[in-house]
């Protein structure tokens, strides 16, 4: 036991110090390189949709979730954005819309510190080895949406750091410094791309331990290795 709580706070310490090594300048210029990367339609989701999500918001054409999900909502607001700059009218986000969209900065959805962002970075480097890009935005979405329950602690740091919540801090896999990948899935969560649809759990099946909770929670869906759950 006083190991453990030794690894733990070895982890948690190495977690909060050194962040200004790592470079944020590659994962910000994900940004506009996703989002002119492919023609985006109802049913796609993505880092791109989300900024696509943001950019029609700020011209008062969308006014839903920033959920990275195209979904009915998302395909409106580009009718009436078409509409208006004398486009076919299809709904589908293409080349002639790319075109007349302004450029306008997407901006993260919360009002956090460039250390934050590092914080959420590295433990999806913990949580998610081995999965995709969407399996490790998925876990940075989670954080975020603890941050909006009234069931967790209110900052990044607050609910990466609640007591036993998370294995990356207990076996030392959170100590590690993040990879691009893991920076830019942390971007979008950030800005708003959810493909957990609200959770705000997740466990590994393979590896679990500690199941009963498990039955206390309504399942989302299954991503990759973890299992999402609200």
């Amino acid at each position: 036991m006083m190991l453990s709580k030794s690894r733990i706070l070895i982890s948690v310490m190495l977690l909060l110090i050194m962040v200004s090594f790592v470079n944020l300048e590659a994962a910000e210029a994900l940004d506009l390189a996703e989002f002119r990367s492919r023609v985006m339609q109802k049913g796609d989701e993505g880092i791109d949709v989300a900024v696509l999500q943001q950019k029609l918001k700020q011209l008062n054409y969308y006014n839903g979730s920033i959920d990275g999900l195209y979904g009915a909502g998302t395909a409106e607001a580009v009718k009436i954005f078409q509409k208006d700059n004398g486009l076919q009218v299809d709904g589908i986000f293409g080349e002639s819309s790319f075109a007349v969209m302004p450029d306008l900065k997407a901006e993260l959805n919360y009002n956090i510190s460039r250390d934050d962002i590092i914080l959420l970075a590295r433990i999806i480097h913990g949580e998610a080895r081995g999965e995709n890009f969407k399996g490790k935005v998925a876990v940075g979405s989670v954080i975020l949406n603890r941050i909006c329950s009234n069931q967790f602690p209110n900052t990044i740091r607050d609910v990466i750091l609640q007591k036993g919540q998370f294995s990356s801090l207990m076996d030392g896999q959170a100590n590690y410094y993040p990879g691009e990948e893991e920076l830019q899935a942390a971007r979008a969560a950030l800005l708003g791309y959810d493909p957990t649809l609200g959770s705000v759990y997740f466990y590994n099946p393979d590896i679990a331990t500690n199941t009963a909770w498990i039955s206390h929670r309504n399942f989302v869906t299954r991503i990759g290795g973890h299992v999402f759950l609200r």
